[in-house]
């Protein structure tokens, strides 16, 4: 029956489960359709979020199926809204399962040996993240350890190498020689094979990485071009594993290309919101999750999505990596000690939970300033607190006759022979043009030799180059700058960012390195 009351009484009816007030603007065809989109739109959402709900849920669930874990054995597990958060990154090189194709038939068994040393120290603001690389050949104490699966006891070691702390006792060995050798009290640690690179450099498309000439090593079976490549898969893995194709052969040169793989990596995540993107983070985290071992504190999902939350959260220029300081062991050249001095400054600036990186230097009033990064905009110098430099006083280096060859790494042919002016004006009378080098690159870089590290850092300092960029090399005579796209132009580079201080060896994640091949492979 037809309602008798006028249309425009204001009298409220129901209509589809709610009141409202008949009017000739409801009754707008314009107004109605939106209505109607309005409703269908709740309606979808709705339904996604029941989806999202029921997806989480099996998420969740098959992540935690996938995570493996063995106990920490020192140090209290912290919580990630307790302070400073210390956690051990271990790359295993056991070749069991999925991983023996990758050779070594005494790898096959066991926990094999840590290939991989990583402290992650997030501050307890988590604005700063600092990584702390150890070179499997140090030397250092080695606590008793008892191997929670087979209950044996291995005794004390005065020396022996850090990286055989994991086949005597599992990853908590491993905690309990890095707390010993730092001060620290390791909150967390996180254990992937060889399998969990290759998946993760899959998932997120390939890793960009940048060499000053081509590298060949048939250990590894990594072979790539001069310039910036994209690794994945195996390419990516045998990046991460070489030691021979790098600078000299050794584990340092392997570490720094290992700091440059990863602060690719945090820029490529954060460039493409990869903790936004469901679909993707699904597959980081199944990829990870399937090859991980981890403690029993962190082997809640959600706490491990925290972890990469902090990570994400922290700006490129404060997120450091750095080496442990070393020297070379006297008895065997073969193997590294730990620089006391440089190494002991660094684990104080840990343990007070400070900042191991510093700002570049304002430019003089008279020059033009460079236009300011997102990081730069973001976090003012006044927050710094810088590791203190040395103070010993070193004499004054005499320049004039040390031979400093240019090499053209931009493509610009007139560019050498400014920089050489340069050079000279600065006192190093001797500076030649030494040609073209393999590739153009995107930073300058120093290469210098044995016997010539002060004058590498006296030419970074003239030119404003990073301490990133100065590289230890057997395939250069005496110096060489390597001229990159950021020195095109002005008489110092422009592409000083937030670096590593206080002496140490290693980058920032907003800093793009590249690596020299081993002239012997």
């Amino acid at each position: 029956m037809p309602s008798s009351l006028p249309q425009d009484s204001a009298e409220p009816r129901p209509v589809r489960g709610r009141w409202y007030r008949r009017s000739v603007v409801e009754r707008d065809p314009a107004v109605v359709a939106k209505d109607r989109r309005r409703r269908l739109a709740m309606r979808v959402t709705s339904c996604v979020l029941v989806l999202a709900l029921v997806v989480a849920g099996g998420f969740v669930a098959k992540l935690r199926g996938n995570v493996q874990t063995a106990p920490l054995t020192l140090g209290a597990g912290g919580t990630l809204d307790d302070g400073p958060l210390d956690i051990l990154l271990l790359g295993t090189d056991t070749r069991s399962a999925e991983n023996a194709k990758y050779g070594g038939s005494e790898f096959t068994t066991g926990e094999g040996h840590s290939d991989v040393m990583m402290l992650m120290h997030m501050s307890a603001d988590r604005k700063r993240v600092t990584v702390v690389s150890f070179p499997r050949d140090t030397l250092v104490p080695l606590p008793a350890c008892t191997d929670p699966h087979t209950g044996k006891t291995y005794p004390a070691q005065d020396l022996a190498m850090l990286n055989y702390a994991l086949s005597y006792g599992g990853p908590g060995c491993t905690v309990a020689a890095i707390n010993k050798l730092t001060g620290l009290n390791i909150d967390h640690f996180m254990m992937a094979d060889f399998t969990a690179v290759k998946e993760i450099s899959n998932v997120v498309g390939g890793v960009d990485v940048c060499l000053n000439s081509a590298v060949t090593d048939p250990m590894s079976g990594l072979k790539l071009p001069a310039g910036v490549s994209s690794v994945k898969g195996d390419s990516a893995l045998a990046y991460l594993r070489t030691r021979h194709g790098f600078s000299d052969g050794g584990d340092i040169g392997r570490i720094r290309a290992q700091q440059a793989f990863m602060a690719s990596l945090t820029r490529k995540i954060k460039s493409e919101n990869t903790l936004t993107n469901l679909p993707r983070l699904y597959r980081i985290a199944d990829a990870m999750t399937q090859n991980l071992t981890v403690d029993e504190g962190l082997s809640n999902i959600p706490t491990l999505i925290a972890v990469a939350k902090n990570m994400n959260d922290a700006d490129l220029g404060d997120i450091a990596f750095v080496t442990l300081p070393t020297i070379t062991y006297e008895p065997d050249p073969n193997r590294l000690a730990v620089d006391e001095s440089k190494a002991s400054r660094l684990f104080d600036v840990l343990r007070r939970d400070g900042d191991v990186t510093e700002r570049p230097a304002a430019p003089a009033p008279s020059s033009p300033a460079p236009s300011p990064s997102a990081t730069d905009t973001q976090k003012p110098s006044a927050s710094r607190t810088p590791t203190p430099s040395p103070t010993a006083t070193e004499p004054a280096l005499q320049r004039a006759g040390i031979p400093v060859y240019v090499i053209n790494a931009l493509g610009d042919t007139g560019r050498p022979a400014e920089v050489v002016r340069i050079l000279k004006k600065a006192g190093y009378t001797s500076a030649e043009d030494g040609g073209k080098g393999d590739t153009t690159v995107p930073a300058t870089q120093i290469l210098y030799t044995d016997g010539y590290e002060e004058v590498a850092k006296d030419l970074a300092a003239k030119l404003k180059v990073n301490n990133a960029q100065l590289v230890k090399t057997a395939s250069v005579v005496s110096v060489q700058v390597l001229v990159g796209e950021d020195f095109a132009q002005g008489t110092t580079v422009s592409s000083a960012k937030d670096t590593v201080g206080g002496g140490l060896s290693g980058q920032t994640a907003n800093q793009v390195t590249c690596q020299q091949g081993n002239p012997s492979e």
